[in-house]
């Protein structure tokens, strides 16, 4: 979705909390000074990403004392300073807590799982089903190596579980896509 003309944030979901979406995200907004926009391609796989997350994740937030902070949640996601930003709010926008992740310990899997889908992808062309399988192995081997040191580097402020964490990885990666 594209922003409006006094909005500088692309906005994805309805925000109508359902009892299955108590402890979830049910709306993302991102942070377009943050994320430029890119070819119509890769805007359309950060769009599936979103999606993706938003039809189906669990998110529980954490307070100092360990203990649930019922949802469900908006997100601002921004990047500041080498950190993505998760600026959590209720659906009515009463702001909840800021979690802060350093994108750094990311980059090197990031860097790993971009170089193997685009073997993967150069791999479809040319060889056999066993090896193609083969380096699809590899890259989610790397999608999921992603998603637990996302899982992990949350846990001090989020219970997710591992379906979330791997679309939560997706989306790091998409936003990290160039061009």
């Amino acid at each position: 979705m594209s922003p409006g003309p006094d909005d500088d944030r692309a906005s994805v979901g309805n925000g109508s909390p359902t009892t299955a979406t108590t402890n979830s995200i049910v709306k993302i907004t991102l942070d377009e000074g943050s994320f430029l926009r890119r070819r119509p391609e890769v805007e359309h796989e950060r769009e599936v990403a979103l999606f993706d997350l938003l039809e189906q994740n669990h998110f529980e937030l954490i307070d100092d004392d360990d203990d649930a902070v019922p949802g469900p949640y908006h997100v601002v996601l921004s990047l500041r300073e080498d950190r993505l930003v998760f600026a959590l709010s209720t659906p009515a926008g009463v702001p909840i807590q800021d979690i802060a992740l350093p994108t750094r310990p990311f980059r090197s899997v990031i860097k790993d799982y971009f170089l193997v889908c685009e073997s993967y992808f150069d791999a479809i062309k040319t060889l056999t089903p066993a090896q193609i399988e083969s380096i699809d192995m590899g890259r989610r081997s790397l999608h999921n190596e992603g998603a637990q040191k996302l899982e992990d580097r949350l846990s001090e402020h989020v219970n997710l579980d591992s379906a979330t964490a791997r679309r939560l990885f997706t989306l790091l990666c998409v936003l990290h896509m160039r061009g």
